[in-house]
């Protein structure tokens, strides 16, 4: 299938290739004053536009009996009238078709002709009876056109193309399927198969599968028939459609709609007046299926995002009662607080850096949880040690209490503070280091103690780059004086040989992942 749909893709590409061809003829013909070359001329403007246009196709044909008649030529007269029966059946005119061949003289055609001959009078036959649909009229046409087949093999050279389609057509019309699978295996193995040959070929064994259950060898052959129309430009065609109604059958409704809207294109384009005629019996249909699929789509994708957008409020609504929770927790942890100023500023300065950093980068998700798991980490130690507290103070255990309060180890809390926080930062900006030292000369490089994610240098400059410029809430946030900060940022701005005033833009200008 994704070969025939890149086929498809292109077919505007192979009627160029058949204009141009065409174009290339007339012009050569309007140069042309010799009537016998431009008869020839004009064979090939009509076995150009045979298959392709059924105006221009006409056109020709009557072109071709003018000509054969100032040449007072009976049998190129004859044979022009077949050429114009074959377009009258090819747009569905049967009336006209099977009049204009019964007016032709057989003694003036050649046996390759009349084998022809009565080949196109057989399938006019077939068509009418395909056409009509009655069992009446069908009793009256399908021996008639099997008469005429009978009559083209009495004529036809075994072993060649007309001589196997003509059995496989009678093969397929009595219902004679095997013989027909092997009437038409032999005749697609036949060399020098036209396009078209082939095409009419491959469609008709692929019905034969069809009805004997052998769906993928069907289907196969409609791809290879369709593939042989596309290429060959031709628009009076078959296969497009029955591998349209064939997908629509197995349920496959993109490609179904696909492949009758081209069907209906190139019957629109040659003029095919019964092929219109079926193909707009299932058009609708597909159409109208593919669209309640489509709708059915739709609705499903309302439904998903009404509960996504449900489930998203709920999330909000979650949120806020969290940090609801957190500030009654922080209000009832007040004491504590106060004996514990440092852990409290400790923890201020987390808040602080969790909402700078989450104003400064809100696409930067990890950042949220970090948020939450250090302030979880941190309420469930402070709950642990006001229980803790509380019981001690309960039972009058003082000196317990105050050994307590003096076994809180804030240097390591701080420590690990800053180790989580570099592995988020790095996170976020895994070349940071990289684009840092960039700033300075190699011997001017910022060395990292064992152990560290980032020196003290780094981690300054990384909270500039989170959005943190002010000195005062950085020296918090690490632990140091103002004084010291600033100490620390002269010295690196120094060392660079960027100059000073640029040398946080350049930080600032270093990109998140």
């Amino acid at each position: 299938m994704n070969k025939f749909n890149v086929v498809l893709a292109d077919k505007d590409n192979f009627v160029q290739q058949k204009l141009s061809r065409i174009e290339a003829i007339k012009k050569q013909a309007g140069q042309v004053s010799n009537i016998n070359k431009k008869y020839d001329l004009y064979q090939q403007l009509y076995n150009e536009y045979k298959n392709f246009s059924y105006d221009s196709a006409y056109s020709y044909a009557k072109k071709l009996q003018q000509t054969a008649a100032e040449l007072h030529d009976p049998s190129r007269l004859a044979f022009a009238k077949m050429e114009l029966g074959f377009t009258l059946i090819s747009s569905g005119m049967f009336k006209e078709t099977l009049e204009t061949l019964n007016g032709i003289d057989l003694s003036l055609l050649s046996t390759n002709d009349k084998v022809d001959y009565y080949f196109l009078k057989a399938r006019s036959y077939f068509d009418l009876s395909d056409f009509d649909r009655n069992l009446d009229y069908s009793a009256i046409y399908n021996p008639k056109g099997v008469q005429c087949i009978d009559s083209a093999l009495s004529l036809a050279t075994p072993g060649t193309y007309n001589y196997f389609a003509l059995n496989g057509l009678k093969y397929l019309r009595n219902g004679n399927f095997e013989d027909g699978v092997k009437n038409y295996a032999s005749l697609l193995q036949l060399k020098n198969l036209t396009p078209n040959q082939f095409a009419v070929s491959a469609c008709s064994l692929s019905y034969i599968y069809e009805r004997k259950g052998m769906q993928d060898k069907s289907i196969e052959l409609l791809i290879q028939a369709a593939i042989a129309d596309l290429q060959s430009a031709t628009k009076e065609t078959v296969a497009i459609y029955k591998l349209a109604d064939f997908l629509y059958k197995k349920g496959d409704l993109n490609n179904a709609f696909i492949y009758i809207k081209q069907a209906m294109d190139d019957a629109t384009f040659y003029g095919a007046r019964h092929r219109q005629v079926t193909i707009s019996s299932i058009l609708p249909i597909i159409e109208a299926q593919r669209i309640s699929t489509v709708e059915q789509q739709r609705r499903s994708l309302f439904i998903y995002s009404s509960i996504i957008t449900v489930l998203v409020l709920f999330v909000v609504v979650f949120a806020v009662i969290i940090f609801r929770q957190l500030k009654k927790l922080r209000i009832a942890d007040n004491l504590i607080k106060e004996a514990n100023v440092s852990l409290q500023e400790s923890n201020i300065a987390l808040e602080g850096l969790n909402r700078n950093l989450s104003t400064a980068n809100k696409i930067k998700n990890e950042y949220i949880g970090y948020y939450f798991n250090i302030n979880s980490i941190y309420i469930d130690k402070l709950e642990s040690f006001q229980k803790s507290l509380d019981k001690k103070l309960s039972s009058k255990r003082y000196e317990d209490a105050q050994a307590a309060i003096k076994s809180l180890n804030l240097e390591n809390e701080r420590h690990q503070l800053f180790h989580t926080f570099d592995k988020v930062f790095l996170s976020l900006f895994p070349d940071f280091i990289e684009k840092f030292e960039a700033l300075f000369h190699n011997d001017e490089k910022i060395a990292i103690a064992d152990g560290q994610l980032l020196s003290t240098e780094h981690r300054i400059f990384a909270l500039i780059r989170m959005g943190i410029h002010d000195n005062d809430r950085i020296a918090k946030l690490l632990g140091y004086s103002v004084n010291t900060i600033y100490s620390y940022k002269n010295r690196i701005k120094n060392k660079s040989f960027i100059a000073n005033d640029e040398f946080e833009d350049h930080i600032m200008a270093i990109e998140a992942v």
